[in-house]
């Protein structure tokens, strides 16, 4: 259930390992620059619809989702020209933006309001994930309501053991929440201050 990658070096044979469990549908606990993140592949539904069970969230509140670089960005959301500048200053990096979604996005992930949260982070483990799996990850804290993020992954097994098929050993993380800016109609607004500088957006 544990799987120890080199978070510097990760090895792409341990990394084909959880692109075939997520492929087969399986829930992961994995690290990002912010934290340890669950997540599944964005087209699985049903491991969409069970990471909303165990987090114990309303479906009013999306998921964010995980993508390799600012072009596969483009692929899930409307980047305009502000936005598009920005990002491509920004990412990698301990940032989500909500954007306006494309039709590429399944709809249990997307607000009333068509929009979605999308991350590229700047952990090697998790942006080779997305590169051999060819398209996002889903990306939720590795937490339940109203607790702290875990930054062990043993306490991460623990925690969702019966739902996980797999975690990722990255050593530990301690979790410090990205940025929050939205650009929708091209137009930054700060929704959370987090980690990454938000200087240029106030």
């Amino acid at each position: 259930m544990i799987m120890k990658i080199n978070p510097v070096n990760p090895q792409e044979r341990l990394l084909r390992q959880v692109v075939q469990t997520l492929t087969d549908g399986g829930l992961i606990g994995y690290p990002t620059d912010t934290g340890y993140a669950l997540g599944c592949d964005l087209y699985n539904t049903r491991g969409i619809a069970k990471l909303y069970q165990i987090k114990r969230r309303p479906l009013s509140k999306p998921f964010s989702f995980i993508c390799a670089d600012l072009k596969n960005i483009s692929e899930y959301a409307l980047v305009e020209n502000h936005a598009y500048k920005a990002m491509r200053r920004l990412l990698p990096g301990p940032y989500t933006f909500i954007l306006e979604a494309s039709r590429q996005v399944p709809k249990i992930l997307q607000t009333k309001r068509n929009t979605v949260g999308i991350r590229v982070p700047n952990h090697p483990i998790a942006r080779g994930l997305i590169g051999l799996l060819g398209h996002p990850i889903i990306s939720t804290g590795a937490n339940l309501a109203g607790s702290l993020a875990e930054s062990d992954p043993y306490e991460i097994v623990e925690m969702f053991k019966p739902h996980l098929a797999l975690v990722i050993d990255a050593g530990i993380i301690l979790p410090a929440p990205s940025s929050v800016i939205s650009f929708i109609d091209d137009v930054p607004e700060i929704i959370r201050v987090g980690q990454g500088d938000v200087s240029a957006f106030r």
